[in-house]
């Protein structure tokens, strides 16, 4: 190599380092990036595909508008702002599936749950969400096994069936003056148990059970069973079930002509009974109770979450829906108190609530239970749900 080439290598590699040198400085000068706004992360789950996956749709709705509602407000926990994500996954209304995605959510960290729908899929779930420590407050879930095992991470916002059951067993008596009825369910967990309270209750009244029969939760046809209670003429028949199951039998026992009452809980008392159920409804033939309600000054709360709803996702409020928004709402209000997501310290603010929701107010029992939880009672009537009277 020449001297020459060598003055030229050297230039090059001189060169070379300089520039090296000088990225280093304009890197060393970069800012750094700001911190990510930490993530909460809040499960719901509910039945989105299925017989009742209108149901579930309608829950799931009501959390995505509290989560917006609150990410749009800003929400601070223990001094730092972040950013609420909803994981919202289908239980389809069947428990093993209930229970597969009560561990996905667990696996993911969520910091609580919104859910489940039915009591069949929220009765083993909560055994998981317990064993992992995360709060779960179900919108729905009425039968009161679920807030009976022991378990300090379990919440409803809405009354059981003891409560549920035992009112439309009176109002049956007292009200209706039926003497004879028979009683059906779905064998699911919620069907059995609102059946169970309202048999109970009805006796107690006064009234004779004339018949007892089951179905499921996904059969179509009940020419047997409505044939074998047509022949014991009951003035009231009961359904402990949902509406998905509840229409259909309404229009067999037009059909048939069996023209007794036809009552049962929350699970039927839904829009979508009239158009499940048809002509078949007729004008106070049907009478139901839903888990929960306003009166008084609440309801123009309650009136202007349903128009919100509406003009937001342009569909009605089918049921469920408020009291998802109201349980999502006050989650995040005892992590605000707490100052901290960690559902180990902020599930003792949980417990301690005293929230005023769209629902009305909501406090805990030492179960988990809402306290002096309301039911309200209503008929259809002109091709419309009517209410009857509000219950505490």
């Amino acid at each position: 190599m020449s001297l020459k080439q060598v003055h030229r290598v050297v230039a090059v590699v001189a060169a070379a380092a300089m520039l090296a040198a000088c990225g280093k400085k304009e890197e060393a000068a970069a800012p750094a990036a700001a911190p990510a706004t930490p993530v909460v992360k809040i499960g719901h789950v509910g039945p989105i595909s299925g017989a009742i996956a209108h149901l579930g749709k309608d829950n799931e709705l009501g959390a995505r508008m509290a989560i917006d509602e609150l990410n749009a407000a800003g929400v601070t926990i223990g001094g730092q702002k972040v950013t609420l994500q909803l994981l919202a996954e289908d239980d389809g209304a069947d428990p093993k599936q209930g229970t597969a995605v009560a561990q996905k959510l667990a696996d993911a960290k969520v910091a609580g749950v919104i859910g489940h729908l039915n009591s069949g899929t929220t009765i083993p779930a909560s055994k998981i969400y317990s064993d992992a420590g995360i709060p779960q407050i179900s919108p729905s879930a009425t039968n009161p096994k679920y807030t009976r095992q022991g378990y300090k991470t379990a919440f409803r916002v809405v009354a059981d069936d003891v409560h549920l059951g035992s009112t439309l067993g009176k109002y049956a008596v007292n009200t209706l003056k039926a003497k004879t009825v028979a009683v059906i369910d779905d064998r699911t967990a919620y069907g059995q148990g609102v059946a169970e309270e309202f048999t109970k209750a009805a006796e107690a009244a006064g009234a004779k059970v004339v018949a007892k029969e089951f179905t499921s939760d996904k059969a179509t046809d009940f020419n047997a069973i409505l044939t074998s209670i047509k022949g014991k003429k009951p003035e009231v028949v009961f359904f402990g079930g949902m509406d998905a199951v509840g229409g259909p039998m309404l229009k067999q026992m037009k059909s048939l002509g069996i023209n007794a009452k036809f009552m049962g809980g929350d699970g039927i008392c839904t829009g979508e009974l009239l158009k499940l159920a048809g002509d078949a409804i007729g004008n106070e033939k049907v009478f139901c109770a839903e888990a929960g309600g306003v009166e008084g000054e609440g309801k123009a709360g309650m009136d202007k979450f349903k128009a919100d709803f509406k003009a937001k996702f342009n569909v009605d409020v089918n049921l469920y829906a408020p009291y998802v928004y109201d349980a999502t709402k006050l989650m995040v209000a005892a992590m605000v108190k707490a100052g901290s997501s960690d559902p180990a310290k902020y599930l003792p603010a949980l417990a301690a609530t005293d929230y005023k929701g769209v629902t009305g107010p909501i406090a805990f029992d030492d179960k988990g239970d809402i306290k002096n939880g309301a039911l309200t009672l209503f008929t259809y009537k002109d091709g419309k749900r009517e209410q009857l009277a509000v219950i505490r």
